[in-house]
Formats: C-alpha cells, structure tokens, sequence
C-alpha cells in the first residue's frame, strides 16, 4: 500500500478524501503545519499532498517545503474555481495538481508515474506507458467521466478530436482501466496497402479462407486481431482501409469467433474495437467511405477530446509533465521553467496541440541541455512573434506537414497531366488505386485542389 501526507487539509473533507484514497490502496498521514510534515518526513519519506485553499498562504509552504525537501515527491489540491493556482502550483515545483473532489485512482496513477519516471533516469532502456490524462479543465473532466464510464464496458468506442489531442492517449485509458487482460494492439490503416493491410490485421495464413463454416473468418496468429483477442484493437485512419477489409472486421467482431488459421479450429474471439478520428470523419461516413456494420461497432460510445486551446488549464502541468518525461528519457536533470516562460507556453494557440508542444519543448530541451532552467529567452527562440513554433512554419505537426506537401505535390502532377489520374499515378511511382486512395485521405480531386 502506498503512503502519504496530507498537509492542510480542511478537517470537514478528511473522511471523504481519505475513503477516496483507501479505494486505490493509499494510506494518508494527516499533518496540520509544515513542522510537523517535516518531522514526519525526516522519519520516511513519502509523497505530499498540499491544500491550497488558503491561497497565497499555503503557496508560501509550498516554496519552504520545497527549500527543505528538494527531492521530496509533491502534488497539490486546488478547487475548480481558483484555476490561477495551477501555474502557481507548478511554479513552486509540484509533480502534478488535483481538483477537488479529489479521486484517490488519480493520485495513485500521478505517484506510479513519477517512480516510472525515476526509473527511466536511471536505466534509458526502460519502457512505460503513461495512460494518466491530465484533467484539470471542465472539458477534460467531461473526457474522464465518459472514459470511466467506456471501461466499465466492453463496447466500441469512437474517439475523436484534432490531432494531437490524445486520441490514443484516451483509448488507452479506457483499455487501463478496464483492467483487460489482453493487449493494446494499434494499427494505422493508412500505412498499409491493400492485401498488406489484410495481412497486418489477420495475418498472411489468414488470405484464404477454408474454415469450418462459410461465414467465418480467419484469423493467423501473427495478425493484429489475434494479438488483441482478450483485450482492444485500435485503428486509426478507419476511413482508409479498403471495403474489403472493413468487411471482414466487421464480420469478425460481429460474429465473436472466427477460425485460427494455423489449425482451422473454431476459436472464441473477444476484443475490443477502438478507433481514433479527426473531425472530418463525419465527412468520410456520408461519402460511404466507413461501412454501417463497422460502424455500429465502433461507435456504441463515443469520446470528443477537446483541442488544448480549449482547456489552457491544463497547459501548466502539460507542459512539465513533457519536460520531465524528456529530461527522464535523455538522462537530463529534470529542468525548472520560469513563470515568464510558463505564461507564455500557456499563452500560444497550440494549432497541433499538446504534440506540437511536445515537439517544441524538445527543442527548447535540445537547446539548452546543460541549463537547470528554462527561461522566457529560451522559449521565445524558438516560437514566432505570431504564437506558432518554428518547428511547425505553417502550424501543425510533422504529419501535417507531410499532408500538406503531399496534397500540394499530387495536385501539381495532376494539374501537370489535366486531371488524367493513370498518367499521375506512373509520373508519381505509385499504383493507380494508391493515387485514389491518397486523394480521397488528402482530399484532392483530378480536376483542382480543395
């Protein structure tokens, strides 16, 4: 069981925070005043837990604790209204902040994280998801209660928000938290082609089909559907795998059996279908391009992840929680961002959202990997006077950018060839169905460039 201190709680909320945290197996130690949580410290150390409704006050402990407990792990508790406190909170070096009411699975997750994060320091190769969505904003608390509400279940979940947004992110948390035993099994259905994606998803063995009744499919143990029996499959760029395909998925997720090609036995097939998707989905569903029955099976519950424009809140620890996860990963000093710095990052639009700002402070880390800090110097480097990153010159990710210079490319040889789809193909190397299927993911037409 974990331990740890609770210092400035209000006595009326005790009972109800410590019942919260009991249900994730965490014991409290109650402290009334930093002397005491002092002594309690120098006699084990544990993780802190500080109340800040007393504001500018409780703010004042917080720097004293830090001065004395430098490596000490600490969070604070700050009510919904008060969402000032967060950059402040962050400021005087706290892991992480918790809004009230408090959840005790939250804390729990915020401490297995930091020890995942001690460990990479001290070996590079260590690997660990983090699956723990920050939710300090209203938006995100809305995102949480549908993922609780997603894990109790064993539906299909749809999730969709802009890029950057932590579809997958999301995904996995609802699989976390289920407490699935299988795997989390990912698959881009634009990287593949054809019978390429065919053979990811059920495996080479899988092509011909000789089973034990005409409406089963086969399943090879090298594809991905195997390797998710038992736990979630989550695709992404749905829109983009041939109808064939989606066919086949659909009958398989439908029937909940299928036959294991490498025996032709008859096997129970239980997973999980996820997907993650941008906001023209909708679009790709009306063209016909999503089939109904995979469809119904995808989209029993539903997840719209806000863009981070939309939850500044949450930008403050975001934006530490990256740095120490690339500090950790480049066996870096974990780095301090100075308030000017921090009201800045918490100031720009974020077109690519939380992984373009994960891009830049990559980049700000790279520039200065000997400094302790980070300053307002430091980050202004490396953004424009117009609030975008000089890592994005047109705003966005580096998908995006490779989107962008694809459509431009492909809408010029088309142009170059009057909209004649077969000389574009041969002009570009690639396959005439690989053409249209690049034009309807990219949007462009024969005759003009949308």
């Amino acid at each position: 069981m974990k331990s740890v201190l609770y210092l400035g709680c209000p006595l009326a909320e005790r009972a109800d925070a410590e019942r919260q945290l009991g249900i994730a197996d965490v014991s409290v130690v109650w402290a009334d005043n930093i002397s005491y949580a002092l002594t309690e410290l120098e006699r084990r150390e544990m993780p802190v837990l500080l109340d800040l409704s007393r504001g500018a006050s409780a703010l004042q402990i917080a720097r004293e604790l830090r001065t004395q407990r430098a490596s000490t792990l600490m969070f604070a508790v700050v009510d919904n209204h008060r969402p000032d406190l967060t950059t402040e909170a962050v400021l005087t070096g706290m892991a992480d902040v918790f809004a009230r009411p408090l959840g005790g699975r939250r804390v729990a997750n915020a401490i297995d994280r930091e020890r995942q994060f001690e460990m990479q320091e001290l070996d590079p190769g260590f690997d660990a998801h983090h699956h723990d969505l920050y939710t300090h904003s209203p938006a995100m608390l809305e995102v949480m209660t549908v993922v609780t509400r997603a894990s109790a279940m064993r539906a299909g979940v749809l999730i969709r928000g802009e890029e950057g947004t932590g579809r997958q992110i999301a995904a996995r948390a609802v699989h976390a938290q289920n407490g699935a035993a299988g795997a989390f099994v990912a698959i881009d259905c634009a990287a593949h082609d054809g019978d390429d994606l065919d053979d990811a998803l059920f495996g080479r063995a899988a092509r011909s089909r000789h089973g034990e009744g005409p409406d089963l499919e086969r399943v090879g143990e090298r594809g991905a559907l195997y390797r998710a029996r038992g736990g979630t499959i989550y695709f992404q760029n749905v829109a983009e795998a041939p109808a064939r395909v989606q066919a086949r998925v659909a009958r398989v997720l439908r029937d909940r059996e299928a036959v294991f090609a490498e025996t032709g036995q008859p096997i129970d097939f239980d997973v999980r279908p996820m997907a993650g998707v941008d906001p023209e989905f909708d679009v790709a569903v009306s063209e016909g391009r999503v089939r109904d029955d995979l469809l119904r099976r995808l989209a029993v519950i539903r997840i719209d992840m806000p863009p981070l424009r939309r939850r500044r809140e949450d930008i403050p620890a975001l934006a530490n929680y990256f740095l120490r996860d690339i500090c950790a990963s480049r066996r870096l000093p974990p780095k301090v961002v100075s308030r000017p710095a921090l009201l800045l990052i918490s100031a720009l639009p974020w077109r690519g959202n939380a992984a373009e700002m994960r891009t830049l402070l990559e980049t700000v880390v790279g520039a200065v990997p000997d400094s302790r800090g980070i300053g307002l110097e430091d980050v202004l480097a490396h953004v424009r006077l117009d609030g975008g990153s000089t890592s994005f010159p047109d705003g966005g990710t580096l998908k995006q950018a490779r989107s962008r210079f694809e459509r431009e490319y492909i809408g010029s040889v088309l142009e170059q060839h009057k909209g004649r789809i077969s000389e574009a193909a041969v002009a570009l190397g690639i396959q005439r169905t690989n053409l249209y299927r690049k034009m309807r993911a990219l949007r462009v037409t024969a005759g003009r460039r949308r």
